[in-house]
């Protein structure tokens, strides 16, 4: 009984430590800096320049929006556009389903943007998640046309940010910074519940020996591809917990050197992405129209994120 008290002790302090003094300074420079872009319309207006050209690979206008939430907010940042999209009849369920597929396969920035303390390469993570985003909706789109899930004539090309007619009124910089800050604070203080069992969790597979099993089975593969065993670690914490404990989990590793930076940046290719259990669940709990789409858009995620993985073993 000791063993477990001290064992949940030393995951909470785990938690909060990671929390308190590498995510949340992050989170809320990151959070501060996207409100001012998003208020002043710098997002909007490049989301308007490229959603002509990503309209090929089946993304609507807010489907660009959506990237640029994952990209530089978070995994749940998408789901206030998807919701969007889910109550407009004019957009399809094929391109519901490509924007899902996207989300899918790009590097969260809840997670992304505490990793880079530590070595991870957030250009490259940014510019691979591009392509691979696009292949995975080009593919959910297509996939989509074959279920009859596609009516053009119902179509058009919107605004990113939901067809908005009267301009807002002007806001000035310090305080949408400060918003922007308690927005970061709150992402901050919501993961720290999941952090903490995430991490008990871990140490409980690894005083019961599954840990230890599931490396001696991965090892082999995880090597060819010059990510190492320790890895295991992680990747069963991402498909228990979600990217955000994973994250938690290698700045463990990489503090303690266990990990390398190369050896980062090539796990991050398959691993940096919100399609896990948490990141489902969010993500489709947003209505039934997002729902029926979630098959194919994880089939296309999955090929996205093998040539995305593909991508940074070769950089790497």
């Amino acid at each position: 009984m000791q063993q477990i008290i001290d064992m949940i002790l030393e995951s909470g302090a785990r938690g909060i430590d990671l929390s308190l003094y590498l995510i949340l300074p992050i989170m809320v420079t990151m959070m501060a800096i996207m409100k001012v872009l998003e208020e002043k319309n710098v997002l909007n207006k490049a989301a308007l320049v490229f959603s002509p050209l990503l309209l090929i690979f089946g993304l609507p206008g807010l489907g660009v929006f959506a990237l640029i939430q994952i990209l530089f907010i978070s995994f749940a940042a998408p789901v206030a556009t998807l919701k969007v999209m889910e109550m407009k009849p004019s957009i399809s369920d094929a391109r519901i389903a490509a924007t899902l597929a996207a989300i899918l396969v790009m590097a969260q920035a809840n997670a992304s943007f505490p990793l880079v303390a530590v070595g991870l390469n957030l250009p490259i993570n940014i510019l691979t998640s591009i392509p691979a985003g696009l292949l995975a909706s080009f593919i959910a789109f297509k996939m989509c046309e074959k279920m009859d899930l596609h009516h053009p004539e119902q179509e058009k090309i919107l605004n990113p940010v939901g067809e908005q007619e009267e301009p807002e009124p002007k806001k000035k910089i310090i305080p949408l910074l400060f918003k922007g800050g308690e927005e970061g604070l709150q992402i901050t203080l919501k993961s720290i519940p999941p952090l903490i069992l995430a991490i008990l969790m871990v140490n409980i597979f690894e005083m019961a020996g599954i840990i230890a099993v599931l490396e001696t089975i991965m090892a082999p593969p995880l090597t060819r591809m010059g990510i190492p065993s320790i890895a295991v670690l992680p990747i069963v914490t991402k498909f228990i917990a979600g990217g955000t404990a994973m994250m938690a989990i290698i700045l463990d590793l990489m503090e303690n050197g266990l990990m390398t930076v190369p050896e980062l940046n090539r796990m991050a290719g398959f691993t940096l992405n919100p399609l896990d259990p948490v990141g489902l669940a969010v993500l489709t709990a947003t209505g039934p129209r997002v729902s029926k789409v979630v098959r194919p858009a994880i089939i296309a995620a999955v090929i996205g994120i093998i040539f995305r993985g593909i991508i940074h073993i070769i950089i790497f």
